[in-house]
């Protein structure tokens, strides 16, 4: 029967209208007949009829957003991992089960299209999430919002395990198209590197500073809606790929240099090319730092189009646009934008600071040392050379104030100091963040307290009022209407859609934890997400998984502050039990874990290939394998996130106390009903305090307690001696138990635990095993576990990315989302 492909229409959600553009797509756009088209031709002529009508949303919106003249958010962030579009966009647009409809009339399985996509992977962890979060809420609230971001050529990279170690394989997301950016060279813009700096007078009599580069750089933007739930909203996701001004020297190609005609293509396009490239020497910090310029430079001169465009002035550009920055990747932007305005437009030194100061607010995502990012001054001088004399000059005027305020205390000054003095003279980026915003926030509670305690002290002495929390939070669109439908539906069922809209209205779950028929219910839906989830274990790690034992999961970046070498000792410890005594009674557990380490950061990847080896001996034994088993995840994702949260009943929170600043992955194990094993650190806190102490699993030092033991000297040791168990278990380390080919394959780790054990994983370890016996006993009794499970979703509103943003909105945009749309 012949298709009429006649035409375009893009107008209507009904399933029919979605049939016709989605055969109009694969005809004209991928020139492809239905009987003869690949997977990822139907993939792409549903997404490009699905994009069609996001952007009629958003092209009327945008007009309506304008006509308001609101101040509009800009979002910098060198990360986002926004996750597969096509199942976010039709959750959103509300046209899911249409969808479905009108592929299954055209002879496709819409779940094998969704799958056919190839996530962007433009961010490491919870940095780039979060920054999606953000965008997807900021739409939904209608507030005005573009992020701006690098189109990195090569994500974070695939993993592969081999032989239980972690290899990295490159991330080729764009290598079948992407249908949801559009490109708009037009709007490209010039970013310089290197060279140097010469001062003039200029016609008026007044001192100006030319910079002469050594390159110029295209950077050429590209465009992706991000759409809010059932709104004409969109927030843009404005990505910017490195291009050569000139990509093909004629000349050079004539001579016979091949190489050399297309050399300053392959310089150029090197900024773009890879999600943080390795940083262990100069050539891989220079390549981070002209990325993280290159991409702050192409925003800010877009913004400034933009601001000109609209026929304003750029002494109003503070009241136009709020630029958050998130970390200190961007913020270089500060030294930029005052470069913008005094160097290409003229405009006086003091004039220039005050519109910067009220323009950027900066969001510190960490309280490690190590990711508080420092560049040496030699680096500056090379590639921004320009930038290092206005940090200079930023930095002098703001000690010239710290000495007034504090007279006679130069050890505060060289404390506050933009520059590090000691060692190699280095640029303090989080200094420069602080100095150059208008507000500071850290990102929950206790991490913001010891942001004004300890990182950020003696600039909170100086400015009381700067640093202001707000904690995280999730899209709950994302993380559990669409990963978890079967739960949505119910919850849906009982409570109504508008938790969808607002998080809080999850509370509306409480009355029914009473209730044996709903739990009846959500024990089903939990189960049959499990049994799903095994599917995927046994497909990808060859190992079959019961859905009926406890699964116990952590899941999230591997690092030695996130201890899942704590969930590993722990695993070892109730191996050792049952082999000595094979009817010891516990409640039979699936041990889940996923995530992956940085390519240079060789004691994560030891605690990768721990984890295999002891999986390896657990799942092999059959006097332990009926109570236990052991999987790693590999290539741990959003997509793989998204069949993860649902299927968890424990959820592993259990970093060192005081080294979490947040963490989102446990707001979505929550959301989803499981229940938290956690330390006192990041969101945890907070979660403890929604959820109530009676359902929370706590364990371990507080912070003022490790702080405590660093002052009186930690002594690993000790902590041995005081548990027998944790000497058998390390013993069985020792000996090679689960490294039979090599005994001293994991001696680093072990040195390092009995040496320094600088994250107090023995020091923790005899009370997350007590805390581990009470979890084993609760879960064999499933209907008071159920009832904790429930309590976790009802209690989880507070969480949502919703509420995040109107903080944000209130307290440091000072912008008034809307919900008209």
């Amino acid at each position: 029967m012949k298709q009429n492909t006649s035409k375009f229409h893009f107008t209507g959600n009904t399933a029919n209208s979605l049939k016709k553009d989605y055969l109009a797509c694969l005809h004209f756009l991928q020139g492809a007949l239905p009987q003869a088209a690949t997977s990822n031709d139907h993939y792409l002529a549903l997404a490009f009829a699905v994009r069609a009508r996001m952007l009629q949303n958003w092209l009327e919106n945008t007009d309506d957003q304008l006509s308001r003249n609101n101040r509009a958010v800009c979002y910098l962030s060198a990360e986002y991992l926004p996750g597969s579009h096509l199942g976010n966009a039709l959750v959103n647009l509300g046209i899911m089960d249409q969808a479905r409809s009108a592929m299954k009339e055209c002879g496709q399985d819409l779940d094998v299209l969704l799958g056919q996509e190839q996530e962007p992977g433009l961010g490491n962890g919870g940095l780039g999430r979060l920054a999606a979060c953000f965008l997807d809420s900021m739409a939904n609230l209608n507030i005005p919002c573009i992020g701006y971001g690098i189109r990195y050529e090569f994500g974070i990279f695939d993993q592969e395990i081999k032989d239980g170690w972690q290899v990295e394989k490159t991330d080729k997301w764009l290598s079948n198209g992407n249908p949801w950016e559009i490109c708009h060279p037009g709007s490209s813009v010039e970013v310089k590197l290197g060279g140097y700096t010469r001062n003039y007078t200029d016609a008026s009599g007044h001192y100006r500073v030319q910079w002469v580069p050594e390159r110029i750089i295209c950077g050429v933007p590209y465009n992706t809606l991000i759409p809010g739930y059932k709104t004409l909203a969109m927030s843009t996701m404005r990505l910017w790929k490195a291009e050569a001004c000139e990509s093909f020297d004629v000349q050079a190609f004539n001579t016979g240099d091949y190489l050399g005609a297309v050399h300053e293509k392959i310089v150029s396009e090197t900024i773009s090319k890879i999600l943080y490239p390795n940083e262990g020497g100069h050539l891989g910090k220079k390549l981070r730092l002209a990325q993280q310029f290159f991409f702050v430079s192409c925003s800010l001169q877009d913004l400034i189009r933009i601001q000109l465009l609209r026929g304003r002035g750029l002494e109003t550009f503070h009241t136009n646009f709020a630029v958050q920055l998130n970390d200190t990747h961007p913020s270089i932007a500060i030294a930029e934008l005052m470069r913008l305005l005094v160097d290409e437009n003229g405009m006086e030194w003091e004039k220039a600071w005050d519109i910067t100061r009220q323009t950027f607010s900066y969001t510190n995502h960490t309280l490690l040392p190590e990711a508080l990012e420092i560049w040496p001054v030699a680096l500056f001088a090379d590639l921004l050379p320009r930038h290092l004399e206005i940090i200079y000059e930023i930095n002098a005027r703001f000690l010239s104030e710290v000495r007034q305020r504090f007279p006679h205390d130069e050890e505060r000054v060289r404390r506050l100091s933009l520059i590090e003095e000691n060692g190699e003279r280095s640029v303090r980026m989080a200094h420069l963040a602080t100095v150059g915003s208008y507000a500071v926030n850290g990102v929950s509670r206790v991490h913001t307290a010891l942001l004004k305690k300890n990182v950020l002290k003696d600039f909170h002495a100086l400015w009381p009022e700067k640093i202001v929390n707000i904690t995280n939070g999730i899209a709950q669109r994302r993380w559990l209407l669409l990963s978890n439908p079967r739960l949505s539906a119910l919850i849906t069922e009982v409570i109504g859609k508008g938790w969808i809209r607002n998080s809080e209205e999850l509370r509306k779950l409480e009355p029914l934890v009473g209730d044996s028929e709903f739990k009846k219910k959500w024990r089903e839906v939990k189960n049959k997400a499990k049994v799903e989830f095994a599917g995927y274990v046994r497909k990808h790690c060859g190992l079959i998984a019961d859905s009926a034992t406890l699964f116990d999961v952590q899941a999230k970046r591997i690092h030695e502050y996130k201890r899942q070498h704590l969930n590993v000792l722990h695993i070892i410890a109730l191996y050792l039990r049952i082999k000595q005594n094979p009817a010891y009674d516990i409640a039979p557990r699936t041990f889940i874990f996923a995530g992956k380490a940085a390519p240079g950061y060789s004691m994560a990847k030891l605690i990768i290939k721990l984890i295999n080896e002891v999986a390896f001996k657990i799942n092999n034994d059959p006097d332990v394998n009926e109570k236990l088993k052991v999987a790693f995840i590999p290539d741990f994702n959003i997509t793989v996130g998204q069949r993860i949260y649902p299927a968890a009943d424990l959820s592993e929170q259990i970093s060192t106390a005081g080294k979490e600043a947040s963490g989102t992955g446990n707001m979505k194990f929550m959301l989803n009903g499981a229940l938290t094993i956690g330390t006192m650190d990041g969101a945890n806190i907070e979660i403890q305090s929604e959820v109530g102490v009676e359902n929370f699993f706590c364990f371990g030092l507080k912070v003022t307690e490790v702080e405590k033991i660093k002052k009186q000297g930690y002594q690993p040791r000790d902590s041995i001696n005081s548990c027998p168990e944790l000497n058998l278990v390390l013993e069985s380390l020792a000996r090679g138990d689960f490294s039979p080919d090599d005994k001293n394959l994991f001696r680093p780790l072990l040195d390092d635990l009995l040496e320094r054990d600088s994250f107090f994983v023995l020091a923790d370890f005899d009370d997350y095993i007590a805390c581990q016996e009470k979890i084993s006993k609760l879960f064999l009794n499933q209907d008071e576990w159920t009832r904790r499970s429930i309590l976790n979703t009802a209690r989880s509103g507070f969480f949502s990315s919703d509420r995040s943003i109107r903080e944000y909105a209130e307290k440091i945009w000072k912008v008034k989302p809307s919900t008209d749309l």
